[in-house]
């Protein structure tokens, strides 16, 4: 057996580093996973960083965590602190968290309000779309125009608010936004309120939570709540007699669900252009089992009270939407639960969920806290062992990168192959 472990040193020259890098990039082996210095180099993850989360656009929080004029939330990325502000026109600003002044970080909960933005260490004071409006003792000759806060690029896909730190953005973001808006605009989910919010802590690399998240191979035996409302042959099966039927039928439930939801104005077909471009995604819209209504215990809606009242009937299935590098969706007929990755080190990762409902639901009569996110906290902490495991794994000296299953893995292969095309664009200067 060959097994490959990290050469990366403790403090290595930039130009070692980018060699090494490049030479684990030139070698990887399509339809395996990574080599462990992927997973386990501190040195790479700083790459992983400016090449991918500094530069791609990043999915930060949904629009209903700023509802209001002053509400703000901070996220921070790597060694960036984000000021997200909603401001007095309604519309949604992205800052750096850092005053012009001498860089105090001005906002240091990750929510809440304010009137204006005021910096603790000397009260400058900035209003919502960043200008400063207020300095002491800094002299005539000074031009408060020319200290406003550094803005960063923010867009909101139909409530959905995701941020570039690089100077200049990919540009195929407005491309995937018009193709998916369509799909997503008729939940509403700018019109809903958070019922819920959990941050979880996983000991484990980036990557691999988001390779987890891409196949559901791992499914069965693990995930016993989120399942109740899957399809058997829902997320993938090697083709053959013993599973010809089940395979067949799924199909037909799937072209018979969508016939129904086109019908009503609910765009449903599979986009798969995960690895095929600079801002990675992919949707469609699936049938759930049994009552069919929600990612539930009983799979019934958590919420009474429908996103919109266009919605005529429950069982509306559950639109999912993929983004590279860090996020996935599910927007169902009564609520949209929202994941978002965020890389703390080469071995700790966080994971936000946020659940969104009706604005005018009210909880304890139209949905209750516990049933609306028992599935996902519950497959969400199952999914923290299954990372933490192959983090452990990944640093034993017996790991050698594995082969993908080509009939249920193939969505971990796309991510894989858009890291490591998207790194090596970084490593070569190019975008």
């Amino acid at each position: 057996m060959t097994t490959q472990t990290s050469t990366v040193t403790l403090h290595p020259r930039a130009a070692d580093v980018q060699a090494q890098l490049s030479a684990l990039l030139e070698r990887r082996r399509a339809g395996y996973s990574l080599e462990a210095p992927f997973y386990l180099s501190e040195e790479i993850f700083k790459a992983d960083m400016e090449y991918v989360f500094g530069r791609h656009w990043i999915f930060v929080a949904v629009a209903p965590q700023v509802a209001e004029p002053g509400d703000f939330i901070t996220v921070d990325v790597g060694q960036d602190s984000i000021l997200i502000v909603r401001d007095d026109d309604m519309n949604i600003k992205a800052f750096h968290n850092v005053c012009r002044h001498r860089g105090s970080r001005l906002c240091d909960e990750h929510q809440g309000s304010l009137g204006n933005i005021v910096c603790p260490y000397h009260q400058w004071t900035y209003d919502l779309e960043g200008k400063l409006i207020h300095a002491d003792h800094m002299g005539d000759t000074f031009l408060r125009e020319q200290h406003s806060l550094h803005k960063v690029h923010l867009r909101n896909l139909e409530g959905l608010l995701f941020i570039c730190l690089a100077d200049e953005p990919p540009q195929d973001f407005e491309e995937v936004a018009a193709r998916m808006r369509p799909y997503l605009a008729p939940h509403k989910l700018n019109e809903c309120k958070v019922a819920a919010q959990v941050e979880l802590i996983e000991e484990g690399n980036w990557k691999l939570t988001m390779e987890n998240n891409r196949e559901c191979y791992h499914c069965v035996g693990n995930h016993p709540e989120l399942t109740i409302s899957l399809y058997e042959h829902g997320f993938g099966a090697q083709p053959g007699p013993q599973n010809a039927e089940g395979i067949a039928r799924f199909e037909q439930i799937v072209k018979d669900s969508h016939a129904r939801w086109e019908a009503m104005g609910l765009p449903s077909a599979r986009i798969e252009e995960l690895d095929t471009r600079v801002t990675g995604f992919r949707t469609q819209r699936l049938p759930m089992d049994r009552a069919g209504e929600s990612q539930t215990m009983n799979t019934e809606v958590a919420c009474k009270k429908l996103l919109s009242d266009q919605f005529t009937e429950k069982s509306l299935g559950g639109l999912s939407f993929w983004t590279q590098p860090n996020s996935w969706h599910h927007f169902m007929s009564d609520h949209v639960v929202s994941f978002s990755v965020i890389p703390l080190s080469a071995g700790r990762t966080m994971v936000r969920t946020t659940w969104c409902v009706h604005k005018d639901a009210v909880e304890g009569v139209d949905y209750d806290v516990a049933n609306l996110t028992a599935v996902w906290n519950a497959t969400n902490d199952q999914d923290r062992r299954l990372v933490e495991f192959s983090h452990a794994g990944a640093a034993s000296k017996a790991y050698e990168p594995g082969p993908y299953s080509p009939f249920t893995e193939s969505l971990v292969e796309a991510f894989c192959t858009w890291y490591v095309d998207r790194m090596r664009a970084g490593v070569s200067g190019g975008r």
